[in-house]
């Protein structure tokens, strides 16, 4: 299949930059955005914006829709919305994708709880909290479906320019878990993967999108927080409840090689500050 436009739902941290890619290469790029004011943003990028709200009961743009590939890229908001409410607010989305051929939907490695162990992409989650029932709740609303493949693509912690996650932690003391293992992946690696995706046209199935270098808490965040000029945290010098997140289908299915390998190596070039 030869992809000529893609649709992202959802042009926030990792979604404009990666459309912003997209366009350098001559895709059509459509983007949404809940903002009014972000319209001209994406305008400006070159791409085609959507003003899409899935919280209000307006109709959704069939032109949006009108893709080869869209990509789902809307995580529940923790702090305003009821977890049970996001699997229904995504039934929208697969009723108005009819047509699509190729859906990808960005999940999150939150899927699974901290069992003491190492998964990869063949694992089976079981959730405990109601924030990654409603995950993979909303997993399930894709891959039901029989009007379109499903690719789950779960991203690991997110970190990278404007997301620098060493303020949560400076500066604190007896920070719990330290010997436990960090489970993070980087802005270029998130759109460098998408990218490879769909040069390869590898759909369907799932992909944990998750850097195979798993440091300790405290060897990582002490190292961030030294880097960006941040007082040093104290982390407990003990292992709680922990769970490990690799990646079987990233180098094997899709043939990529993450950017980032040593997280140390990437704290030295600065890249978040």
């Amino acid at each position: 299949m030869e992809i000529k436009t893609v649709s992202i739902l959802g042009c926030g941290w990792f979604g404009l930059p990666f459309a912003k890619a997209l366009v350098a290469q001559g895709v059509v790029v459509k983007g949404s955005t809940t903002s009014v004011d972000k319209l001209e943003k994406l305008r400006e990028a070159g791409i085609e914006p959507f003003q899409i709200n899935l919280n209000e009961t307006t109709d959704l743009p069939s032109d949006f829709f009108d893709t080869d590939v869209l990509f789902v890229n809307v995580p529940p908001r923790a702090k305003t919305e009821n977890a049970s409410s996001y699997p229904d607010k995504l039934k929208r989305i697969v009723e108005a994708a009819m047509n699509v051929k190729e859906v990808v939907f960005i999940s999150s490695t939150g899927v699974f709880e901290d069992g003491n162990f190492e998964v990869d992409e063949s694992s089976i989650p079981n959730p405990k909290s109601d924030a990654s029932k409603a995950l993979m709740a909303a997993e399930q609303v894709f891959k039901t479906n029989t009007s379109f493949n499903t690719t789950i693509i779960r991203f690991a912690g997110l970190i990278g320019t404007g997301r620098n996650l060493a303020k949560f932690f400076a500066g604190r003391n007896d920070v719990p878990n330290g010997k436990a293992p960090v489970n993070l992946i980087a802005l270029e690696d998130c759109i460098g993967l998408c990218l490879r995706l769909l040069e390869t046209q590898k759909f369907e199935g799932i992909y944990h999108a998750v850097t195979p270098h798993h440091p300790t808490r405290e060897e990582f965040y002490t190292q961030l927080c030294e880097v960006s000029g941040m007082q040093k945290p104290f982390f407990g010098d003990e292992l709680l409840d922990w769970k490990q997140i690799n990646s079987v289908n990233v180098p094997n299915k899709l043939g990529y090689d993450f950017k980032v390998r040593n997280w140390f190596e990437w704290i030295g070039d600065s890249p978040v500050l």
